[in-house]
């Protein structure tokens, strides 16, 4: 397989879970701010000009880090990444949805992407701002969903290493993590694919994960 990324994005967490099913497959750097998410031969496997993308065997491509995540804990039951029981199944798809959608479509889009919700440089302060406050109103109902569990659902999970790349951005941006969720954090930083993950994706493990529960 061909799997198409950029170190310390979204992209962080379906490389997580390849490396936890020991899944062999080719890494394709993705240089977002050159375009190289707009050249033809990317739009050739992506026309939505996003990633992360996974090229499979058949040579299909495979977009959305929701589905990408659904069909790799699918195509690997023994690895049970996703639940058997079905209530514990349907809470990873909530969790991945709110992540994906919400907590980095709505809010650390806002941080990092400003200028594609305002054009005016005077409201990019309030914008990032209130991106900042979503992302920190949504980890509060997070944290109190995790509660008591090492996992989002119980057991560790496809949801885990989605749940783990906005941790990441909030370690990175210095958004404090809740109590729940920063246990949660490094929990995952614990991990041998996590470490594995973000040594090649040439991050330094020793600076992360130092700040303390908000």
């Amino acid at each position: 397989m061909k799997f198409y990324m950029t170190p310390g994005s979204c992209s962080t967490g379906i490389h997580i879970i390849l490396e936890e099913l020991e899944e062999v497959f080719e890494a394709y750097i993705v240089n977002l701010p050159g375009g190289d998410q707009f050249k033809p031969d990317y739009l050739a496997i992506n026309p939505k000009s996003t990633i992360p993308t996974l090229v499979r065997k058949d040579g299909s491509s495979l977009t959305e880090v929701q589905a990408i995540a659904w069909w790799l804990g699918r195509s690997h039951p023994r690895a049970k990444l996703i639940p058997d029981d079905i209530d514990a199944e349907t809470r990873v798809i909530e969790a991945m949805a709110f992540i994906v959608g919400t907590i980095h479509g709505q809010g650390f889009a806002r941080i990092f992407a400003t200028t594609t919700f305002t054009k005016n440089e005077a409201d990019h302060d309030n914008v990032r701002a209130f991106g900042r406050e979503l992302v920190e109103k949504c980890f509060r109902i997070l944290d109190a969903q995790i509660a008591g569990k090492d996992y989002l659902v119980g057991t560790y999970s496809i949801a885990d290493p989605v749940l783990f790349y906005v941790e990441f951005w909030a370690d990175k941006v210095g958004i404090t993590l809740p109590p729940n969720l920063l246990a949660h954090y490094k929990r995952m930083l614990g991990r041998r694919a996590v470490q594995g993950v973000l040594r090649e994706e040439g991050y330094n493990l020793n600076t992360l994960g130092q700040q303390k529960a908000g």
